[in-house]
């Protein structure tokens, strides 16, 4: 129920001998989260673990309020996201520069975790899931470089967050999510590398669901990947300004993908496309061709110096 809105932002309760959920969603949500574990069967002290893939608010955002309401359940995180959970206020004033008045009512406010909670994990780690059944961490950089996926060692489930993109349930498209500042478009391919050879059963969508066509899904979230990123290539030396690079990708992906039928909420579709929509997505990876370009200039300059010193 992110903004009030379903089909955003999926949370997966895995109900095993230890309880752990996969992603909370944002403040906003955390009340909509305990009220449906509670009916689950899921109370204040039954949770063990809280996971989430990174710490993006429409993922991690209510991780605080979820903590204080299952007071013994341990948190797990990225290394590169846990002091972010801990003192939530950097990534709370950087969110507001990017989102303004609108932050409060997508995510709210992050509330600090206690930071003897968190244990962080990085390249791989492990959650105990009770009686030999561990969910297990890998790191998958890409869209974020605090993100990781998790799989189930019992049943196959995948719990991508955000490295395969978006997953519209009402027309089975899946749409990349490359924001800035942190995309990166070879670290996002070796994820994609990462997630196949993991050889899931099912892949848990943070947006939004899971999905059994597994090797289909991979495949298609590695050539949306390439196009948009393609495009924005094409739109950069075209357009030259960020602005009409935006229009001319919008224009150029629109047709990839199939109309929302009738029956979808159109409130969810525009939340949605805050999240992963055109502007983000092209932002992010203009944003990575300046770094790559920047990189390119230093190599050039210093392979300059050393041939001067020669």
């Amino acid at each position: 129920m992110m903004a009030g809105y379903p089909g955003i932002t999926s949370s997966y309760l895995i109900r095993t001998e230890r309880p752990c959920v996969v992603e909370v969603g944002t403040a906003g949500s955390a009340g909509v989260l305990r009220d449906r574990m509670g009916a689950l069967g899921i109370g204040p002290d039954d949770l063990a673990t809280i996971v989430v893939t990174h710490i993006h608010l429409d993922h991690a955002g209510g991780v605080g309020d979820i903590a204080r309401m299952f007071p013994r359940a341990e948190i797990v995180v990225h290394e590169r996201g846990a002091r972010h959970l801990a003192d939530p206020a950097r990534l709370m004033r950087s969110a507001r520069t990017v989102w303004g008045d609108r932050l409060d009512t997508l995510f709210g406010e992050m509330s600090p975790s206690d930071a003897a909670r968190i244990r962080s994990v990085g390249t791989t780690g492990e959650v105990d899931l009770g009686a030999g059944r561990r969910l297990v961490a890998h790191y998958s950089p890409g869209h974020a470089k605090h993100h990781v996926g998790l799989a189930d060692t019992a049943t196959g489930d995948l719990y991508t967050g955000d490295a395969l993109g978006v997953y519209n349930p009402y027309t089975g498209d899946v749409r990349p999510a490359t924001p800035p500042p942190d995309f990166d478009f070879a670290a996002a391919q070796r994820s994609l590398d990462l997630f196949s050879d993991i050889g899931a059963r099912r892949l848990m969508f943070s947006h939004f669901g899971a999905v059994e066509e597994v090797e289909g899904t991979l495949e298609r979230a590695r050539e949306e990947l390439h196009a948009w990123v393609e495009e924005v290539r094409r739109a950069r030396a075209s357009a030259g300004d960020l602005d009409h690079a935006v229009a001319m990708v919008r224009d150029a992906v629109q047709k990839r993908y199939r109309p929302l039928p009738d029956e979808a909420p159109a409130e969810s579709a525009e939340v949605m496309d805050l999240l992963s929509g055109v502007e983000g997505n092209t932002s992010g990876i203009w944003h990575w061709l300046d770094r790559l370009e920047e990189e390119q200039r230093e190599r050039r300059d210093g392979a300059d110096g050393q041939a001067r010193e020669v």
